[in-house]
């Protein structure tokens, strides 16, 4: 996600003096990173509250998702069209002032959110969720290539990962606070429910406010960006490039349908009745698994010495599991442990195969959801929670694959891939609508069906239409 999703930056000449590393623009962009990560899994909590505070039903609570990322589809459409036409606009404006407007706009709307919820208006809500998501839209598109030049070429990617942890870090303690404000703290007897997010979103706005003021004034390197523009369709020629928009589209919508339906899955009385608050404590295992993931995968994927890689690898997980069990308690880490220890065998498998470990965590994945829609009780609740541990490596992975041998089209592929966010906006609607006709276990069939696509991209769609076996990778 990464979604919950980052983007592959084109790449820039930077011009950095003696190698010099910019230590504080660099902090400031990790707390960036940390806080649309946080931001934007609020998204999970907003969707059972505004639930409940305007009766509605599952299709329209959906529609918060629809809102959001819908806006990363139109803004990221807007911004290649543009590019196509008229130029790069960043290239013209600058990476620092494309984090400045996009932290501007992101703070206009979550300062929405209080007249929103002082009329009381769930459509003025969606507006707000939209705004905010241009914003990010707009982040996602300047701010990844920007950690790659605020330092030394040769650490850039290392950078760019220590960021994206944060953002992982961000989704997975943002719904245990998320939860806490919004169904506890601010949450009044006398007061229409939906006035107990109004404090939270204004000082989201603040922050935003604050970090654009920071990044104003203060010193950044100069760079240069040497991508050529081109006309036509350019990387829509490629079937691999466009079967890979289909499955960053469809891996979006799985992990966003399946995050978004887990506070209220877990509210049924059939997987213990949690309230809305405890269950948004559980939420946190689903994001924080796509953060231990994460980390497995930069280990199982990277250029380190084999022995060494291994061990990394197989660390994460029991690292994990003692944590959890520390700070949550033994029990949970015992019914998560399960599903740790076939992340990690599925690491083994999938080793130096991003392609392999597509089919193999998707198959994972759908056998997941499966059993949560087939039982009851723990078993239900904790197969769900799993899920995220294997949507970890899938946004990597999938656009390292639709990018793969584009050369000067690389830029304009990942202009595509980001549109395709959409998937976030479009399945989750759709999973609501059948949660309301059948009920909320059969509608996990949506991100089933979704996921089937990531394990068919894994197996073919990444060397359709290649002309070089993908085998020699």
């Amino acid at each position: 996600m990464e979604t919950r999703a980052g983007s592959v930056a084109p790449q820039a000449a930077v011009e950095t003096g003696n190698g010099q590393t910019y230590r504080g623009p660099f902090a400031i962009m990790t707390v960036l990173f940390f806080m649309w990560g946080f931001m934007t899994v609020w998204n999970d909590v907003l969707i059972p509250r505004f639930k409940e505070a305007f009766t509605l039903n599952y299709f329209q609570a959906m529609l918060v998702q629809f809102a959001f990322f819908g806006a990363y589809g139109i803004g990221a459409l807007i911004y290649y069209l543009t590019s196509m036409f008229s130029g790069d606009p960043i290239n013209r404006i600058g990476y620092k002032n494309g984090v400045i407007i996009g932290l501007v706009i992101a703070a206009f709307g979550s300062a929405l959110f209080y007249p929103a919820a002082m009329l009381t208006s769930y459509p003025l809500f969606l507006i707000a969720l939209f705004i905010v998501g241009l914003g990010f839209a707009m982040l996602q598109i300047a701010a990844n290539p920007y950690v790659t030049i605020l330092g030394p070429e040769r650490t850039a990617s290392s950078r760019l990962n220590l960021s994206q942890a944060f953002n992982s870090f961000g989704t997975t303690i943002g719904p245990i606070i998320g939860g806490w404000l919004i169904f506890t703290f601010f949450t009044s007897k006398e007061a229409h429910g939906a006035d107990s997010v109004k404090i939270p979103y204004l000082c989201f706005a603040a922050v935003f406010v604050l970090l654009a003021v920071v990044f104003t004034f203060m010193h950044l390197p100069n760079f240069t960006n040497a991508d050529k523009i081109t006309h036509g369709l350019g990387a829509l020629k490629h079937p691999h490039t466009v079967l890979g928009m289909v499955a960053i589209f469809m891996y979006v919508g799985g992990e966003v349908t399946v995050g978004s339906a887990i506070i209220n899955y877990l509210g049924l009385p059939k997987l213990g009745g949690l309230d809305h608050e405890a269950a948004s404590h559980s939420l946190a295992f689903y994001w924080g698994g796509l953060m231990i993931g994460r980390f497995m995968g930069a280990f199982a994927l990277s250029d380190m010495r084999k022995p060494v890689k291994h061990w990394l690898v197989t660390l994460t997980p029991v690292a994990a599991f003692v944590v959890i069990g520390l700070i949550s308690g033994w029990d949970h880490a015992l019914h998560f442990g399960g599903a740790l220890a076939v992340l990690l065998l599925a690491f083994y498998l999938g080793e130096a195969s991003p392609q392999r470990m597509l089919a193999l965590f998707s198959a994972v994945i759908i056998a997941l959801l499966l059993t949560s829609m087939l039982t009851s009780g723990e078993i239900a609740k904790w197969t769900v929670l799993a899920v995220g541990l294997f949507c970890s490596v899938m946004w990597s992975n999938i656009f390292a694959l639709a990018i793969e041998g584009l050369g000067p089209l690389k830029s304009q592929a990942s202009s595509l891939l980001v549109m395709a966010i959409l998937g976030g906006a479009i399945l989750p609607p759709l999973q609501g609508g059948i949660a309301d006709q059948f009920g909320i276990q059969p509608s996990f069939g949506v991100p089933m069906i979704a996921f089937a696509y990531v394990a068919f991209y894994g197996l073919y769609g990444y060397r359709a239409g290649r002309k070089f076996p993908s085998e020699s990778r």
